[in-house]
């Protein structure tokens, strides 16, 4: 669902609670009108930034996003791609290294207390299948990231130190090759949530990045994976 879509639905949904509430008294009209406005308002807040890609050029990179790769092999490469008349953005080199994390860095965000929320569709891949958001990057081999893989059925929060991979909590789930799932991760100081399709599903306190980082999204080795509509919220 692009962003247009999402506020249209926002705002019917906001004049339906308005248009449905019939109040019996003046006290209860002016009360009933702020409490509904204050829905209205919850409905409508919008991501500090949303990428969807509709205005990126289809077989190339997003402008102002820079390909990491954490281990071995040759580089990967992330470009636009056309799906069923929707832009996303794909990770398309299948080099079969089984350590081999591929990364996509927007270049100018940062963030340290965030709420990250992107559509994820495993596609092809017979290592792997796995991708999901990075947060709190530092570099190549230090950052966050939770992703999910339909190969394993399982959605899975690291931590990458110097290279090295370090699992944080795990959970099984049932994940469909060629399905779009939305995967979400709140951060405030050191707890991270990650959420499902609207689910809770893993949650940690873990203090090893403590500052500000860039954002990004991540596969591994020849997961040929698919995001879309990648939103930031920063936290106060």
């Amino acid at each position: 669902m692009k962003k247009f879509t999402f506020y249209l639905i926002a705002v019917v949904i906001g004049f339906s609670l308005l248009s449905c509430y019939h109040p019996q008294t003046a006290t209860g009209t002016k009360k009933a009108t702020r409490n509904t406005k204050a829905i209205v308002k919850s409905v409508l807040v919008k991501a500090d930034t949303i990428f969807h890609f509709e205005n990126d050029a289809v077989g190339k990179s997003p402008a102002g996003w820079t390909a990491y790769l954490t281990g071995r092999g040759k580089p990967c490469k992330w470009e636009v791609r056309n799906d069923a008349g929707n832009k996303v953005l794909a990770q398309v080199s299948q080099e079969q290294e089984d350590y081999r994390f591929n990364l996509i860095v927007n270049d100018s965000l940062s963030y340290k207390d965030v709420t990250i929320s992107v559509k994820f569709k495993g596609i092809t891949g017979k290592n792997d299948q796995g991708g999901g958001p990075v947060w709190r990057f530092q570099d190549a081999n230090n950052y966050y990231v939770a992703r999910a893989n339909p190969l394993e059925n399982n959605f899975r929060l690291y931590k990458v130190v110097n290279g090295d991979r370090h699992m944080l909590k795990s959970a099984r789930l049932n994940i469909e090759t060629g399905k779009w799932y939305t995967l979400k991760v709140i951060m405030k100081a050191n707890r991270i949530t990650c959420y499902f399709d609207g689910k809770p599903e893993l949650e940690t306190t873990d203090g090893t990045f403590p500052q500000s980082g860039k954002i990004g999204l991540w596969t591994k080795s020849d997961a040929r994976t698919y995001f879309d509509d990648f939103s930031l919220t920063k936290l106060k």
